[in-house]
């Protein structure tokens, strides 16, 4: 279930750029009533308005561009060694390593990036489960890789989206969620290894999926996801198909993880239900009642993983953006001693086999997400990767400052207090400031790993601040509903009292700020350049909504009721109004600052129509704007060399219209206009 809430709410793309190919120029056409603007094409990679890369840029940009990271994917049945997932080349890709600090091998070879590998619990079986797109379509099929040939084979119909796959605890049958029956519903089917079959189990209309199966096989917990807010646990009795509502309630109530005690009579789940958090809880499914278990914690609790013997539960709490480790004993809820963890965030847990040992991912400011694992044995922490970073001395990047800022409105008669991590570079200032703002908009920034930050503040002296405005999770299911329907824009105010926090620090220079978003967070670029065009120099949108109406018309089927219960449905005249209202695309009049707009051919999300129409109508109202197309590419750049083209753009736009180098003209102009 954590993973289909991280793809829920993923926000998106990296920092990063280097030309491919040879460029074609040619006269862009496609823009009615705009200017012409010279469109040039490198290799995958549509390009206009953006200057040529200078390599001086491109040199600097090359070792933070050469970082990489590693996450768990599986530990093997025998406890030779686990499975992780990394980039060697332009994806990543399944490696194996066979102990802590061991060589890592390549398995898979794919010009697309592979993910959701699962490794089944039979070492007869010997193989995993993975998931592939083409072209960032997000239409994944599961495939099967068997390590003792090297083979794979493709287990969905090659043409739906497919995903969520779990195996059974006998690791011969497997579930996974598909759309194959109309392309809308996520239905859910049950495979066999052994013998190649595979049968819908549960098509009930809706967004489904699977979560695990029982001890014993012959039951299937299910979920039925509506929201951020909402979602309905079941129980799927898998040979009479009957399905049962677990911890029914009157209220709207979101689920997390959950996993099955040992012995089948009980789950353990976090929820919301009667709390602001998602607290943890014991569900005895005989009597359905449940007990809340870390009452005592103020915080979301997130992944959740029971050892293969039942006696150790470990999970994560969000602490504010923080995440910190916990283990248990079942038996009393006891704590159990864990050595000492590197500073960080804490993700992905999963005990080994054996039940001895917990593997997780650690990722910081100053490291790159690694795959480690306490051994309970010997209370020893052990590091199975060390992702390279790119000869940087990472030690040096800045940790961020957890601030806050007061907003418009208030609660309890005290001004409403927004979250924001807030990067200060080194030296007095007044530095210029680049506001990141993420996607979802139920998504959460924290602080995790990302070298274009240290960059933007070793090299070019730009404070970043990363807000969490209301709609975020992780403070609570009131913050995360303070957005919905006709609230969209109460989240575009608080990035106006984010620039009057701004203004208030001496070490920040107001005169030159800039906003930078992907997804939602796009929106948000071009709301905040709607409402202060005046205060802000430029702005970036990284796939972003700039219609909500034609969005919602667009965005794939699969989806689309799944965002109207956040934005609003379209199809009421009042709702539809109001979403044309405020939506960026019919008031771009109001933008008169250089815009980077970027996006994937092969968005399923947020379309390509979406930029297209932005780009049009800043350019039909004489607008300044750089437009990055990666026609293979989605939701977000996944493959290298266009993350890198992407990464050296954006920080030649910013030298250009933040900083004001190449630029200092308009820059002139935005002070003398304050």
């Amino acid at each position: 279930m954590n993973h289909l809430k991280a793809g829920i709410h993923k926000a998106l793309i990296v920092l990063a750029l280097a030309a491919l190919a040879v460029s074609v120029p040619v006269l862009a056409d496609h823009h009615a009533g705009a200017s012409e603007v010279e469109r040039i094409e490198k290799g995958n990679l549509v390009i206009e308005g953006i200057p040529e890369i200078p390599e001086e840029l491109t040199d600097r940009l090359r070792r933070y561009q050469n970082t990489r990271s590693a996450g768990l994917q599986g530990w093997h049945p025998d406890g030779k060694g686990i499975l992780v997932s990394t980039r060697f080349g332009e994806t990543s890709q399944i490696h194996w390593v066979r102990e802590p600090g061991g060589a890592r091998r390549q398995l898979t070879f794919f010009d697309e990036p592979v993910g959701g590998a699962s490794l089944s619990s039979d070492a007869e079986v010997n193989g995993f489960l993975f998931q592939k797109d083409v072209g960032g379509s997000e239409f994944f099929q599961l495939f099967f890789f068997d390590l003792a040939t090297g083979d794979y084979r493709m287990l969905s119909d090659g043409k739906s989206r497919n995903g969520g796959a779990v195996w059974s605890d006998d690791g011969q049958r497997y579930a996974y969620f598909t759309t194959r029956r109309n392309g809308t519903d996520w239905d859910i089917y049950l495979g066999d290894i052994t013998d190649g079959t595979s049968q819908a189990v549960l098509e009930e209309g809706k967004t489904w999926a699977p979560i695990e199966f029982s001890p014993n096989g012959d039951k299937l917990l299910v979920i039925r996801l509506v929201s951020a807010n909402e979602s309905y646990p079941h129980m799927l009795d898998l040979a009479s198909g009957k399905l049962t509502e677990l911890n029914p309630s009157d209220e709207r109530v979101a689920y997390g993880g959950a996993t099955f005690s040992k012995d089948g009579k009980g789950i353990y789940f976090s929820t919301d239900l009667d709390a602001e958090f998602e607290q943890l809880r014991y569900y005895d499914i005989e009597s359905g009642e449940s007990k809340v278990l870390t009452g005592d914690i103020p915080w979301d609790v997130g992944s959740i993983n029971l050892s293969a013997d039942g006696e150790l539960l470990a999970f994560t709490v969000n602490e504010g953006g923080i995440s910190r480790l916990h283990v248990r004993r079942t038996e009393d809820f006891s704590p159990v001693e864990i050595p000492a963890l590197p500073t960080g965030q804490v993700v992905g847990l999963e005990f080994n086999p054996a039940g001895d040992k917990l593997g997780f991912i650690v990722s910081s400011p100053q490291t790159p997400g690694d795959v480690y694992s306490i051994d309970f044995e010997n209370n020893a922490l052990e590091r199975w990767t060390y992702s390279e970073v790119g000869g940087l001395d990472t030690e040096t990047f800045t940790s961020p400052e957890l601030v806050e800022f007061p907003t418009f409105d208030e609660v309890g008669g005290e001004p409403r207090m927004i979250p924001a991590f807030y990067y200060r570079p080194k030296g007095p200032g007044p530095h210029p400031v680049l506001i990141q703002i993420h996607g979802g908009p139920e998504g959460q920034a924290r602080p995790f790993f990302n070298s274009s930050v240290p960059f933007l503040m070793e090299e070019l002296g730009i404070a970043v601040v990363v807000p969490n405005v209301r709609g975020s999770s992780g403070y609570g299911k009131s913050y995360l509903l303070l957005d919905n329907g006709f609230k969209r824009e109460d989240s575009v105010k608080d990035i106006g009292a984010l620039l009057d926090w701004i203004e208030a620090q001496p070490e920040l220079d107001a005169s030159r700020m800039a906003v930078m978003g992907g997804s939602y967070g796009g929106y948000m670029v071009l709301a905040s350049m709607v409402h202060y065009n005046d205060r802000l120099r430029a702005g970036i949108d990284i796939v972003g909504i700039s219609n909500f109406v034609t969005f919602l018309k667009n965005t794939q089927d699969y989806r689309r009721d799944l965002r109207r219960v956040e934005y609003g449905d379209e199809r009421d005249q009042e709702m539809h109004d109001f979403l044309q209202k405020i939506s960026p695309n019919n008031q771009a009049d109001k933008i008169t600052k250089p815009m980077f707009i970027v996006q994937g051919l092969n968005d399923p999300r947020v379309p390509v129509t979406e930029s297209e129409q932005m780009v049009e109508e800043i350019r039909k109202n004489g607008g300044d704007v750089w437009y990055l197309l990666a026609k293979d590419e989605g939701h977000g750049f996944r493959k290298k060399g266009n993350r890198d083209y992407y990464a050296s753009a954006t920080v030649l736009f910013l030298q250009q219209h933040l900083l004001g180098e190449g630029g200092e003209e308009s820059g002139a102009m935005d002070k003398a206009a304050r």
